[in-house]
């Protein structure tokens, strides 16, 4: 988060790498990504844009329509529009980079579960939650199989399925997902880490919610 620092030093890489590289590089392509990462993480977006733009474009022409660099530049173009509130604009793009992922990858690769929880995430924020809930429930299957049942991963994907639960007023259901998304985080991450303490403060904002047994 020390972005004052951060920023020279990405504008210096850029910088060089178009000096000694040339303008048409996949390097090149990498600083641009990066440093629209960082005026992104700032809430920098109309800065951030045209950086994604310039990335994506360079990648496409030197690396090709098919490649994961791609793949991840039209995710974090999307991400980008999501974060604005452009839902219309991140959808196409999320769901480019699904397929993209997909076909390079295979079904069965923490990118395409990472993917799948992105493109739930929008349709989340849009309401859409008969659309999200498959997705979600898709990369918490595939975050379990690939990286186990007790993964860091695993516990946000069930952290973002209890909030879509709880989005739609399913509290019941949302509970016993909550606790073992809070499980995993405490044991693997520790009490003080801020997911542990994010994850534990939507639970507690859940039971609030819950109606009360008689004593």
């Amino acid at each position: 988060g020390r972005y004052s620092e951060a920023e020279p030093l990405y504008i210096q890489a850029l910088a060089l790498r178009r000096k000694l590289l040339g303008e048409e590089h996949p390097d090149v392509a990498t600083s641009l990504n990066n440093l629209a990462g960082l005026y992104d993480s700032q809430g920098r977006y109309s800065e951030a844009e045209p950086l994604y733009i310039q990335a994506l474009a360079l990648r496409r022409k030197l690396l090709g329509e098919e490649h994961p660099s791609v793949a991840t530049s039209l995710n974090n173009l999307a991400a980008l529009y999501h974060s604005q509130g452009r839902y219309s604009e991140a959808e196409p793009l999320y769901i480019q980079a699904l397929a993209l992922w997909r076909k390079l990858l295979g079904e069965e690769h923490p990118d395409v579960a990472s993917s799948l929880n992105n493109l739930a995430a929008l349709y989340r924020s849009q309401g859409r939650y008969s659309e999200a809930e498959p997705l979600y429930i898709q990369a918490l299957a595939l975050r379990r199989k690939l990286l186990g049942e007790e993964h860091p991963s695993v516990a946000t994907s069930l952290n973002n399925l209890a909030a879509l639960y709880y989005s739609q007023g399913r509290y019941s259901d949302a509970e016993p997902v909550y606790i073992q998304a809070l499980d995993i985080l405490e044991q693997r991450l520790g009490v003080d880490h801020p997911n542990s303490v994010s994850c534990r403060e939507n639970l507690a904002y859940l039971r609030d919610r819950l109606p009360q047994n008689p004593e």
